[in-house]
């Protein structure tokens, strides 16, 4: 009821009245048209006719491209609305909405006018009272029998902010159904959420596999240089120099995500894929922690089989190495962390592996363990991770070569 009470004080109703206005001017534009078109005509054309070639002319403007971007923007500015910017022309829907705009609007118009002339009964009271013209002859007295026009002035005002109300409450419902997003451009808006969730969820896995690993890869080396400070400095030089060399590497990761956010070009710089192996190893050699890799059962192979994984799986299959090695060197110091990688069947199957601690026993998985799964799930692979044979701490992959990526 307050806020019924305070309509005639707020904004809206006369944005409104602004709105039909415009579909005033817009139709009596159509009109003139119509007029032009017709005077070419070669007989005496009907009212009526007229009317209907306006009407239908009016339809017509809203089969234009530009007019719905136009209708969206005016419902927006003086409805109140908050319309997407549309992506298609919906002509049919534009065309419904054009004539809905500009009929509302004469009817508002129309009232306006009545309220005008309403509001001038008063004057007319005020000079002393005449007889005039309201469809039929109306008799204003002077005096006190006269001060009727006073209400009637008052109450028809009311009535028209009110009505100018309406207007825009209907017009809105209106915009919603007729200018709003249809249903390709709802599934286009979906997909393209869908797409930035995808890559924000990439983001995410990315910036905890790359940074949580050289993060803990740094403070294993800094525990080393810390312990050869006095007694081998030379070591504590390489500890200190391989941190150098992953905390800059970890600052472009940083930044190469930081540009997706921001939705700048991508780096050009290549993501890391399973060739980048042995530099890992090298980079974990720093840190005291010996690690091997294998692949197809040979240690020395070089991993020139790797050449053979597609470059997509094999990105995955070096974030999930690379994860599950930051996994042992977080709940297993010093232990020694196997690799095993194997091509069967179209499939990339790999293992990491580390003996089993006290910490290691009690690891129930984190973040790390699900963004692994998350990435194997998209690529329709399969995973799993625990203890096997009471002795070693396993994680497997199994990784499609020609993956059917799934959302």
């Amino acid at each position: 009821m307050r806020q019924c009470l305070r309509l005639p004080f707020t904004a809206g109703p006369y944005r409104g009245w602004v709105h039909a206005l415009l579909g005033v001017v817009t139709v009596s534009a159509v009109a003139l048209a119509a007029a032009g078109l017709l005077i070419l005509w070669p007989t005496a054309v009907p009212a009526p006719a007229f009317a209907a070639a306006a009407w239908l002319l009016t339809g017509a403007v809203g089969l234009l491209g530009p007019v719905r971007r136009a209708s969206v923007r005016l419902a927006n500015g003086l409805l109140g609305t908050g319309l997407q910017h549309p992506l298609r022309p919906r002509r049919t829907a534009t065309a419904a909405w054009t004539l809905a705009w500009t009929l509302a609007g004469a009817a508002l118009a129309a009232a306006s006018s009545l309220a005008l002339f309403t509001l001038g009964l008063p004057l007319v009271w005020l000079d002393g009272g005449d007889t005039i013209a309201f469809g039929a002859q109306l008799r204003i007295a002077p005096g006190a029998a006269g001060s009727w026009t006073l209400a009637a002035a008052a109450g028809v005002a009311v009535a028209t902010v009110y009505l100018a109300a309406g207007y825009t409450a209907l017009m809105r419902r209106l915009a919603s159904l007729l200018l709003g997003p249809g249903l390709g451009e709802r599934l286009a808006a979906a997909e393209a959420e869908a797409d930035r969730a995808a890559a924000r969820n990439r983001l995410a896995r990315d910036l905890h596999d790359s940074i949580g690993h050289t993060l803990t890869a740094s403070t294993i080396q800094a525990a080393v240089a810390k312990q050869a400070m006095a007694s081998d400095p030379a070591g504590a030089r390489l500890a200190m120099d391989a941190i150098e060399s992953a905390s800059r590497a970890a600052l472009d990761d940083l930044d190469r995500a930081l540009g997706v956010l921001r939705g700048e070009p991508a780096a050009t710089h290549p993501e890391p894929t399973l060739s980048e192996l042995p530099a890992l190893r090298d980079r974990i050699a720093s840190t005291g922690t010996e690690l091997t890799i294998a692949f197809d059962g040979d240690t020395g192979a070089g991993l020139d089989a790797a050449a053979a994984v597609p470059p997509l799986i094999s990105r995955e299959a070096y974030r999930i190495v690379q994860e599950g090695v930051t996994n042992a060197l977080r709940h297993a110091p010093g232990a020694e962390i196997q690799i095993h990688l194997d091509l069967a069947d179209d499939r990339l199957l790999l293992r990491v592996v580390n003996p089993l601690t006290d910490t290691r026993a009690k690891s129930t998985g984190g973040r790390g363990l699900a963004g692994i799964a998350e990435r194997i799930r998209v690529l329709g692979g399969d995973t799993w991770a625990g203890i096997e044979d009471d002795a070693a701490w396993t994680l497997r992959a199994a990784l499609p070569l020609r993956p059917s990526v799934r959302r």
